[in-house]
């Protein structure tokens, strides 16, 4: 029985903002997804779409993937669907006070009828989360006691739940849902106040060899801001977040949730066919607002979105073979612009902040995707052709032994490359930087690091005229 009614019935909706309980029209594929709550009791609520509600479970250990653990889910009063969406603070003295965070989502396959099995106390399904996955069952044993079991199959995820600790959907720690994100006017004289956006938790240490803390990579992106803008300033964004720094979850970020200021969306078809939202930056403000979310590392698309399916920037990323040599590296980098000078094109380098470089052309003469793959490929293979030894165009590893792999695959629709200026993400935090041609023996692939950047940019510019050439 749908029991909106109680919902409603418990909470006062001029306090709370969660959202009132009105029944929806199901899904065709149903939906699910898992809070984590710090209320009075910490739990997981497990929610299962069916029949225009979400049917309800506390569970105070949450799931877990071990057959052998059954854990507790206390049945709860049906919430709305848009529930699914909820991640914030309920105030304190109101039902389920605390604060809320949205620790999985997806969708569930029954296996079996729900409205009988709902009834019956044993319900069988498949999820297709991002953190649970594979075949579950619920059980009643007691009143409004289930027990909530991880089913024998090859599907594993985690060993502990805790592993977790940021939102599926956000990014955000626990600590930072409750605290807030709010944009504040630009005149404000607040401490640690960016373009307005208020950064949270600025002295949280994102590396700790050498110590480095959020404000810290705020601050450098406040800075370089004004000649990144140019190469990601409305093109499609994806994003490495680390909330909980290096040492915790990473994970990658490439579809809209939350417009914030300088922020903005598209609805584009996926290959799959069903329609997908992505985001971009607009201005200095979105950028900072991203890394106020604990975005360090940007990828873009070589399409701006007014023009998503026409490519205008392609990039070539040389991929050596583990413990290649670096002049070996720098020599395919010299190949490759000497290819793109024969063809007649102008390119521009770029350290990858990794173990390799990125020679970047820009160029509005190839119209469509299509054309801007078969280019790039068939200059990787003519590089492979002119140089067997040296060069491979297929990514497999195995054909990668001794040689370096010319990337051309990022030349794609929805394929994306890391911006110039963006920080990477990795044991150390390195910068993918411009550098001038004279530049290539002098300057290593993973040398630049932020304060060495920000140096930089007192020299002129090495990518000034980049959007003038190959016209």
């Amino acid at each position: 029985m749908n029991n909106l009614k109680k919902y409603n019935q418990k909470r006062d909706f001029k306090k709370t903002k969660e959202p009132v309980g009105k029944k929806e029209a199901s899904h065709k594929k149903l939906r699910f997804c898992v809070q984590h709550h710090l209320s009075r009791r910490e739990h997981y609520d497990f929610r299962l779409e069916w029949d225009g509600t979400l049917k309800s479970w506390a569970v105070p250990k949450g799931p877990s993937y071990n057959p052998k653990d059954k854990r507790l889910a206390v049945h709860v009063e049906d919430h709305p669907l848009s529930y699914r969406h909820f991640e914030g603070t309920i105030p304190k003295g109101e039902y389920g006070g605390g604060t809320v965070m949205l620790w999985d989502e997806g969708f569930w396959e029954p296996l079996g009828n729900p409205s009988k099995d709902f009834q019956n106390g044993s319900i069988k399904f498949i999820l297709h989360g991002s953190r649970l996955k594979g075949s579950w069952t619920l059980v009643k044993y007691k009143e409004e006691n289930w027990l909530l079991i991880k089913e024998m199959d090859d599907v594993f995820s985690f060993n502990d739940i805790k592993e977790y600790a940021i939102s599926i959907k956000t990014g955000r720690t626990m600590e930072e849902i409750a605290s807030g994100i709010k944009t504040l006017p630009k005149n404000s004289k607040k401490k640690n106040i960016v373009e307005g956006v208020q950064i949270t938790n600025p002295q949280k240490l994102i590396y700790d060899c050498p110590k480095i803390t959020k404000i810290e990579i705020v601050n450098y992106y406040q800075k370089i801001g004004k000649w990144m803008l140019p190469f990601i300033q409305n093109r499609i964004i994806s994003t490495i977040r680390a909330p909980q720094g290096i040492k915790g979850e990473c994970f990658f970020k490439k579809h809209f949730e939350t417009k914030g200021e300088g922020m903005g969306s598209i609805t584009l078809p996926s290959d799959k066919g069903k329609k997908e939202d992505y985001y971009y930056i607009k201005d200095l403000s979105g950028l900072i607002g991203e890394v106020q979310m604990n975005s360090f590392e940007f990828h873009i698309w070589g399409s701006r979105v007014l023009k998503y399916k026409n490519p205008d920037v392609l990039v070539f990323d040389l991929d050596p073979d583990e413990g290649m040599a670096l002049d070996k590296i720098r020599e395919g980098v010299r190949d490759l612009k000497s290819i793109l000078d024969e063809i007649g094109l102008v390119s521009f380098l770029k350290t990858s902040g990794g173990k390799g470089y990125h020679v970047v052309v820009p160029t509005k003469k190839l119209k469509t995707w299509s054309s801007a793959r078969e280019f790039t490929k068939n200059v990787a293979i003519l590089m492979e052709t002119k140089w067997p030894d040296k060069y491979t165009s297929n990514i497999r590893k195995e054909n990668r032994k001794g040689k370096i792999f010319i990337d051309w695959i990022r030349n794609t629709e929805g394929a994306t490359s890391v911006a110039p200026y963006s920080l990477r993400v990795r044991k150390k935090l390195r910068v993918s930087m411009p550098i001038k041609w004279n530049e290539l023996d002098k300057v290593c692939p993973d040398e630049i690091t932020m304060q060495e950047a920000l140096k930089r940019l007192k020299r002129k510019n090495p990518w000034q005229n980049f959007y003038d050439v190959n016209q």
